[in-house]
């Protein structure tokens, strides 16, 4: 049986499923998300020319029914629950959904308050059904971890396995890592010092990011490569202005992409953690 998990920021939250008092009878959106085509037309163009095209938001509508047995005022207090967690004011929800042995994340807005029919049928002294809507602003559902595909370091003619997120150490240090999602997917990057001019390449794009900066043993840098979300940070403040102005905020395209990290200091002090979360279109 499918279920679905929605926690607002409080940590507060509540499950949709088989069992009382929240039972799950629709969700819609999960698989399809429209499209906007982009394209050019040039005079007595047959057709025209497709340029780009872009995910827009993704539209979740979920149904179901409040059921308590014996106790009419619990259905009022579960109405109250799900109006608490779903209030638009506190932000985006995590929506977490099961089906069967798959387990996804997306997050998303209410775009109302929770709907509550009180049609015949809709409504009784142990029921009440209800209608959640909810856009998600990042069409994408994302696995509920971070990814630690097995990797391989080769260094010196000795092959070890490892596990992502995994630690870099040495200058010139190369790691394999698998994108197991349909698109390309932001990383999250975290340097620990020493480090001179810390850089990290994307070989299979051949992008790369420099930060013009000396880390000492106990700096800590972290960069985050996602659209909207972009940030440079030493020690928790701001340090965009040390990257380097030919860098690039990659993200591993779906596949296998070969990583490198260099380094002006061989310390084999200095570690770099590099984790992400595959992105897919639909379910």
């Amino acid at each position: 049986m499918d279920s679905v998990i929605i926690t607002n920021k409080n940590g507060e939250s509540i499950k949709l499923g088989n069992q009382a008092p929240y039972f799950l009878e629709s969700i819609d959106g999960v698989g399809e998300v429209p499209v906007a085509l982009e394209s050019q037309k040039a005079p007595k163009q047959d057709g025209s020319t497709f340029i780009d095209n872009t995910l827009d938001n993704r539209a979740v509508s979920i149904e179901g029914t409040i059921i308590t047995k014996g106790d009419p005022a619990a259905v009022l207090m579960a109405r109250r629950k799900m109006q608490k967690v779903l209030n638009p004011k506190l932000g985006e929800v995590t929506i977490t959904y099961h089906q069967g042995n798959q387990v996804k994340e997306i997050t998303g807005i209410a775009e109302s308050t929770p709907i509550f029919p009180s049609g015949q049928g809709s409504k009784g002294l142990y029921y009440q059904k209800f209608l959640l809507h909810l856009i998600c602003h990042e069409p994408f559902w994302l696995d509920p971890y971070f990814e630690s595909r097995e990797m391989s370091y080769l260094m010196g003619g000795i092959q070890f396995r490892l596990m992502l997120p995994t630690m870099f150490s040495y200058r010139g240090f190369k790691r394999r890592a698998i994108n197991g999602g349909d698109v390309a997917t932001p990383v999250e990057i975290e340097f620990k010092g020493p480090a001179v001019n810390p850089t990290v390449s994307n070989l299979t794009t051949g992008e790369f990011i420099k930060v013009n900066r000396e880390l000492e043993e106990e700096d800590v840098l972290t960069v985050n490569t996602a659209f909207g979300h972009k940030y440079v940070k030493i020690n928790g403040q701001n340090a965009f202005h040390y990257i380097d102005l030919n860098s690039v905020f990659w993200q591993l395209v779906p596949g296998e992409n070969a990583l490198s990290y260099t380094s002006n200091n061989d310390s084999i002090k200095t570690r770099v953690l590099v984790k992400w979360k595959n992105r897919y279109v639909g379910l």
